[in-house]
């Protein structure tokens, strides 16, 4: 197991660290110390060098200037995998369990035929032993999941804390986490913090990286700020107000009005309805909803892992069937269960995850754009090259698409300019209701600005607008936002509601709130 003895000085050290790809320049100069037991937070835009930073943490990559020291002591050599697990892991955005293994199969990969000391054995391997030893690992660090369940069975918040504990099980005492509550809901991170303190307890140290600021309030004691590949503040997080952090993050002084996109920056009439659903139920989701969306509106769907909201967003899109319930866009019925109706009936879609559902990552910008109007680009069943061109470059202009060109793959640009082209190719074929699910998840704040203020131009122009999220700023550009809880609206509040107000009602604690199937304004 780890290591006991006392730890000199910063876990980890890293000082005048440079790296260039090419023309790019990914970091300058950069720093970064991180003490023992230390909750320590990485900010800053898509862009500002903090994944540089990781790889070069981690060992994936060798700095091109600068020194790099765990515990005083020099970094291990490159490739020295077993000396680099020792000293430092990283917990990613994406799990790197493996779903088809058992818990216990996983915390010792490429370790069953070792003994408790580390050497190697040569024998078969006791699979009793393996579960015990997983279990006494899984206890020592109060991690409450079966080691003989497969991996594929664990939540997003249970696979994290197994490669919390297989990380510490090699000794490290040093853990990056990028992104880690980017897929939970309230109470998993609520958990997660209460798992990390406990751990910061035990001397482990945390960088945390993370776009959403209030997360670096609440669990971290220092934050440090990159932009444009350089280090630009590095401060103890109570010392700092949001102002302050943003204005460090942007170089600019953050704004005191309300953001253009926010549904209190202005007042907007509603006009016909766009979208209603009627009494949708989809059995282990959602029953008995009914809601509207009109011309010129922002409607959210709030609500937290398990309440729905997301699958009711899929079902609009057609990649769920209800077994009962009608939608209708601009008064004709659309055909349940059928992306191809969805797309035909005018609802334009931003799916969840843009890795998985949104992109083709190996194609183009242009090619990944206009995914959705095929049709438009050429004369009988034929796509004209120069069509798709001309079509992109309008859309990246509209947009602000940062890309070098059309013909660039969308897999070299920063997250918030790939949503970009996710959003844009959904407004391709300028769809009456355009349904975002979390759309401004692991984009930076810049970007988060930009998408928003694209969604209320939707809403601008006549059309209509559903934000299904669980992100506050999200849910801040609405006009109108819709609670649900395990599957049932519980709550409706018009734009102006307070964090309070609406966390309540997503975590089932909705009181005295209009919960009347008004679902829009009335006139």
């Amino acid at each position: 197991m780890a290591d006991s003895s006392p730890i000199r000085g910063p876990v980890v050290e890293a000082d005048g660290i440079s790296k260039r790809f090419g023309a790019t320049v990914a970091l300058r100069d950069a720093r970064i110390s991180v003490a023992p037991g230390e909750s320590h937070a990485l900010v800053g835009r898509n862009g500002a060098g903090k994944s540089t930073l990781v790889s070069i943490l981690t060992g994936l990559q060798n700095a091109d200037t600068g020194t790099l020291r765990f515990n005083g002591d020099p970094a291990p050599a490159p490739g020295d995998t077993d000396a680099w697990r020792s000293r430092v892991a990283c917990v990613y955005q994406r799990s790197t369990v493996i779903g088809a293994l058992t818990v216990a199969e996983n915390l010792f990969l490429n370790r069953h035929g070792l003994d408790r000391h580390g050497a190697r054995a040569l024998r078969p391997i006791s699979w009793r032993q393996l579960r015990l030893r997983a279990a006494e690992l899984l206890a020592e660090y109060g991690v409450d999941v079966d080691p003989s369940t497969r991996a594929e069975e664990l939540t997003v918040e249970q696979r994290q804390f197994v490669e919390i504990a297989r990380a510490l099980s090699f000794g490290a005492r040093f853990i990056i986490l990028d992104e880690p509550t980017a897929r939970l809901d309230a109470r998993g991170i609520e958990r997660l913090f209460a798992k990390l303190r406990e751990l910061q307890c035990q001397g482990v140290a945390f960088l945390f990286i993370s776009h959403h600021l209030q997360e670096v309030y609440d669990l971290c004691d220092t934050v440090t700020v990159y932009r444009d590949a350089r280090h630009i503040l590095t401060a103890p997080v109570a010392g700092l107000d949001q102002h302050e952090l943003v204005e460090a993050m942007t170089g600019e002084a953050s704004r005191g009005a309300e953001p253009s996109w926010s549904a209190t920056a202005g007042t907007r009439a509603a006009g016909d309805v766009l979208l209603k659903v009627t009494d949708l139920d989809l059995p282990g989701a959602y029953q008995g909803i009914s809601l509207t969306a009109r011309a010129g509106e922002v409607v959210g769907l709030a609500g937290a892992a398990a309440s729905g909201n997301v699958q009711l967003g899929e079902t609009l899109a057609g990649l769920h069937r209800p077994k009962a319930g009608t939608i209708t866009v601009a008064d004709r019925p659309v055909r349940p269960g059928r992306v191809p109706a969805a797309l035909a009936a005018g609802i334009g879609f931003v799916p969840e995850d843009r890795h998985l559902q949104g992109l083709v990552p190996q194609r183009s910008v242009a090619e990944n754009a206009t995914l959705t109007v095929t049709d438009q680009l050429g004369p009988y069943g034929t796509v004209l090259p120069s069509r798709i061109r001309e079509f992109a470059q309008r859309m990246i202009t509209d947009l602000d698409i940062k890309t070098p060109g059309p013909a660039t793959p969308v897999s070299a640009l920063s997250g918030g300019n790939q949503q970009k082209v996710v959003i844009a190719r959904a407004l391709a074929t300028q769809p009456h209701v355009l349904v975002a699910i979390r759309p401004t998840n692991g984009v930076d704040i810049k970007s988060k600005d930009s998408l928003l203020g694209t969604i209320r131009e939707v809403a601008d122009s006549g059309r209509s607008a559903v934000i299904v999220s669980d992100e506050l700023d999200d849910l801040r550009a609405c006009d109108r936002v819709v609670a649900m809880f395990h599957g049932r609206v519980v709550a409706q509040f018009p734009s102006g509601w307070s964090d309070e107000q609406l966390v309540a009602a997503m975590e089932g604690m909705a009181g005295t709130t209009d919960t009347k199937e008004d679902h829009g304004p009335h006139h």
